[in-house]
C-alpha cells in the first residue's frame, strides 16, 4: 500500500495495494517465470477456473464495505521494439548515455516513436495465442482497456487482442499517462494525436490528448518516483471512470510497469518485452 506525501507531484484520494494468492507471480520463489506463462499466471488449473476467479473478486467486492473495492488488471508490456534491439546491439550504459538520445545509428532507426521488429510482433502474437487459450476456458474479454500512445504499445495491444472475442464491451482508449518512462530518449517521444487516430482508427482517445507530445523534453528524464505518481493518476482514472468494471486490461511499458507496481507497494518485477503480469488491485477511499 502506498499513498503520497503533499509535496510530492500527486495527492491521491486513495491508497492502493496488491492482494496475493491468486497468481504465480505473488510467490517470490517461482520468480521469475517465462513472459507468457500458461493461464496468464492463474495459479487455478481446474476447467472453470475464470468464472470461479471472478466470482471471488465478485464476492470481495459485495462483502466489502463502500470505500473498499477490487479489480483485477492485467498487464501487458509490449514486444520488442527497434530501440530494444539497439540497446541490445550497444548494451545499456552506451544506449542511455549517447545512442538513445539520436533517431538511429543508419542501420537501425528507433525515434522518434519506434515501431515493433519482426520478434516484437510474434512476441504480441504469443501473447495472443494464450488469450485465445484462456477465453475457450472462460475467460471474458475486459471489461475496459487501456493502452499507452506509443506505437508500439499500440501495435502489441491490436495484435493480441485480434480475432479472440467476436465483441468486446468496448474500443480500446489511448491514455497518455500509460506511455513510457518520458524524456531525452528519442524512442519515447510519441506521435501526434492525429497519428494515433489515424493509425488506429478503431481505438478511441481520450479527450486530453494534445495535438503534439507537450510533455517530452530533449534533456530531462521523468524520476521514479513521477513515473509511480503517473501511475497513480492511471489507478484513479480507472477507479473512477470504470467503478462497475472487474477486469481491465492495460498495455503499456517497462517503466510505466514499474511505476505500477511502486504505486500499489509491490516489489519491482522486471517484465520482459512481450509479457504479462497479473495483478488483484485493492482500492481504499481515504477519508
Amino acid at each position: 500500500m502506498i499513498s503520497f506525501h503533499a509535496d510530492n507531484p500527486m495527492i491521491v484520494s486513495r491508497t492502493y495495494e496488491s492482494v496475493t494468492g491468486y497468481f504465480i507471480h505473488d510467490d517470490p520463489e517461482k520468480l521469475p517465470l517465462p513472459a507468457v506463462p500458461s493461464r496468464f499466471g492463474l495459479n487455478d488449473d481446474s476447467d472453470d477456473r475464470w468464472p470461479k476467479f471472478f466470482e471471488c473478486v465478485r464476492k470481495l467486492n459485495d462483502n466489502s464495505p463502500p470505500d473498499i473495492s477490487y479489480k483485477f488488471i492485467l498487464l501487458s508490456r509490449h514486444g520488442q521494439g527497434y530501440h530494444n534491439l539497439a540497446e541490445s546491439k550497444y548494451g545499456t550504459k552506451a544506449w542511455d548515455d549517447y545512442w538513445s538520445k539520436l533517431n538511429g545509428d543508419g542501420e537501425i532507426t528507433w525515434g522518434p516513436d519506434p515501431l515493433l521488429t519482426p520478434l516484437g510482433k510474434a512476441q504480441a502474437r504469443d501473447i495472443q495465442s494464450e488469450w485465445r487459450t484462456e477465453a475457450s476456458s472462460g475467460l471474458s474479454p475486459p471489461d475496459t482497456r487501456y493502452c499507452s500512445p506509443l506505437s508500439r504499445a499500440l501495435d502489441t495491444c491490436d495484435i493480441m487482442f485480434e480475432d479472440v472475442y467476436k465483441e468486446h464491451p468496448g474500443p480500446v482508449l489511448v491514455v497518455e499517462n500509460c506511455r513510457e518512462e518520458n524524456g531525452a530518449h528519442t524512442c519515447d517521444k510519441r506521435n501526434s494525436r492525429s497519428y494515433i487516430a489515424t493509425y488506429k482508427p478503431h481505438f478511441e482517445i481520450e479527450k486530453n490528448l494534445t495535438e503534439f507530445d507537450e510533455l517530452w523534453h530533449p534533456t530531462i528524464r521523468e524520476t521514479k518516483p513521477e513515473i509511480a505518481a503517473r501511475a497513480l493518476k492511471v489507478l484513479d482514472m480507472i477507479f473512477e471512470n470504470d467503478p462497475q468494471a472487474s477486469f481491465v486490461s492495460i498495455t503499456a511499458h517497462g517503466g510505466f510497469i514499474s511505476g505500477f507496481l511502486t504505486a500499489i507497494g509491490r516489489e519491482r518485477y522486471t517484465l520482459p518485452t512481450g509479457g504479462t503480469l497479473p495483478i488483484l488491485v485493492k482500492a481504499e477511499n481515504r477519508p
